[in-house]
Parts: C-alpha cells; structure tokens; sequence
C-alpha cells in the first residue's frame, strides 16, 4: 500500500507559502491598478459626453480619486504634499520607534542576564529616531519655503 513520506512534501508546500503569497500580492497590486485605471477611464469618458451635451461642469461629480487616495498625489498642491509627506515619515518614526522599544524590552526580559541581547532593538529605535527628525525637518523646510514661522498654526 502508499505510505506517506512528509520528509519530500514538506519541504515544497514550505516554500510554496512564500511563492504564493509573494505572486498573489503582486497580482492582487497588478488587478487594482488596472480597474481604478479602468474606473477613471470611464468616469472622464461619462464627463466628456455629459459636456458635450452641454452640462454645466460645476454640477458633474468629481473624478474618483480623493485627496486621500495613495495615488491622488499629483492632485495636492506643493504645500500639502510635504505635510503628506511629513505626517508620513512621522507615522513611520513612531511605529519603528515602538517596534524598536518593544523588541529591545521583550528581549531584554526574556535573557538570563548574561549578555546584552535587548541591544538588538536600538537598531528600529535609531530608525524611528532618525524618521522623526526627518519630519520635522521636511516640515520646517516647508516652513520655510511658504514664508510661515514654526510655531504658527497649520493650515
């Protein structure tokens, strides 16, 4: 009679997790663009025939793609794309910061004592460190540009 070996199917099905996952997210990625690009296509061909026929644009609804949509970046003027990007890399520093925190506290009490092993988490702590003085510089330096003072009230 068969007999199962796990010894030969392991191994592959171990490294068939990774490749799937890595080709479905890449796909799923390909699929999105596609149909949004699909969706604006169509939303501006409607707008064109609806102009055509002489509506008035003020009262056509907008193209799909808000300010908060990742891809609408294009659409944000220069002062709002650096705060974008500035509320980002602060995002950024503030989850590497923790991350870094944590994985050097969980190691730092999981160890007997005799070796500094929570050391491993200065690495994300620095990381998050350096995002959030990038931010801050991103944001003076739009400060700057824009003539505002850095204490001023944000817009």
């Amino acid at each position: 009679m068969f007999e199962f070996d796990g010894g030969v199917l392991v191994p592959i099905f171990s490294m068939a997790i990774p490749i799937v996952a890595i080709a479905g997210g890449i796909t799923a990625g390909i699929v999105r663009m596609v149909l949004k690009s699909r969706a604006l296509e169509l939303a501006q061909r409607e707008r064109i025939a609806a102009i055509e026929r002489g509506v008035d644009i003020s009262k056509l609804p907008s193209l799909p793609g808000g300010i908060d949509d990742s891809d609408s970046a294009i659409f944000l003027t220069p002062r709002q794309n650096t705060a974008r990007q500035a509320r980002g890399l602060m995002v950024g520093g503030i989850v590497t910061l923790a991350v870094g925190i944590g994985l050097g506290l969980m190691l730092g009490l999981l160890n007997d004592g005799s070796e500094h092993v929570w050391a491993v988490g200065l690495i994300p702590t620095f990381v998050g460190i350096s995002l959030l003085i990038a931010s801050r510089f991103v944001r003076n330096s739009a400060d700057d540009e824009h003539g505002t003072s850095p204490g001023a009230p944000r817009a």
